[in-house]
């Protein structure tokens, strides 16, 4: 469970002052192990996570006097009492498990481009953001180019003649040749920027996936980033994953 998820789940926003310590205490003694703790590390959490900063003399009086609470083992240290932490661990019983959640913002494709569409294309598009905000370009650029053919296949499909793009045992064709068909089918009737774009994409992905000597940076990303989010929600549309 990341700290986001667990400061929802634990509605440490809405909880006291004194609560809101205790919590988010708890948090990294589970996750980090952290033994004990000072005002001075409260502060810190607390403008991490954009709360405001609590009067401090105020402050440590509260937790001295809480029964949530025990000294810890250096001046100004506090510890969580074993049954505040027992009562924690009953509350919380997920809190060490690792999340599968992708922790993203929109920084190639807008969620509203991909919100309608099937749970493995969302799951697609936020690890395309995800790499990308992580510096992870080699990786945004080959999930990039997977998009685009997944989204082409689709596309196919929805227009009854995905039959085009099949081999002789019914799999799919490579890529480069499901582009080329793209390109001149009429039943798709691409737009002219994405139809002139799509050997840009997968040339970029493929680099990134084949070429020894080649490292994906965030500029080469950059330089086709609005023109590949407008490609991916034409094809949202003609793959029937929006509406």
């Amino acid at each position: 469970m990341t700290l986001e998820q667990y400061l929802e789940e634990a509605c440490v926003l809405e909880a006291s002052e004194i609560d809101k310590v205790k919590l988010i205490f708890f948090y990294f003694f589970t996750k980090k192990e952290l033994d004990c703790f000072s005002v001075s590390d409260v502060f810190e959490w607390f403008d991490n996570i954009h709360l405001s900063k609590p009067n401090s003399s105020r402050l440590k009086s509260k937790i001295a006097a809480s029964r949530a609470f025990v000294r810890g083992p250096s001046k100004d240290t506090f510890k969580l009492h074993a049954s505040t932490i027992k009562a924690l661990d009953s509350q919380f019983p997920d809190i060490k498990t690792k999340s599968e959640s992708i922790l993203t913002d929109e920084t190639v494709i807008p969620f509203d481009v991909y919100s309608q569409s099937r749970g493995y294309i969302k799951s697609l598009c936020d690890q395309v953001n995800a790499s990308y905000h992580y510096n992870i370009f080699d990786g945004c650029a080959v999930l990039m180019r997977r998009l685009i053919e997944i989204l082409l296949i689709h596309s196919f499909e929805e227009t009854d003649s995905s039959e085009g793009i099949k081999d002789g045992n019914g799999n799919y064709i490579p890529l480069e040749q499901i582009v080329v068909k793209a390109k001149s089918s009429a039943s798709l009737s691409l737009s002219r920027d994405t139809r002139g774009l799509l050997d840009t994409f997968r040339q970029l992905g493929n680099f990134s996936a084949h070429k020894i000597h080649y490292n994906c940076r965030r500029s080469d990303v950059d330089k086709i980033k609005m023109k590949y989010r407008a490609a991916i929600e034409e094809l949202m549309y003609k793959s029937g994953n929006r509406t």
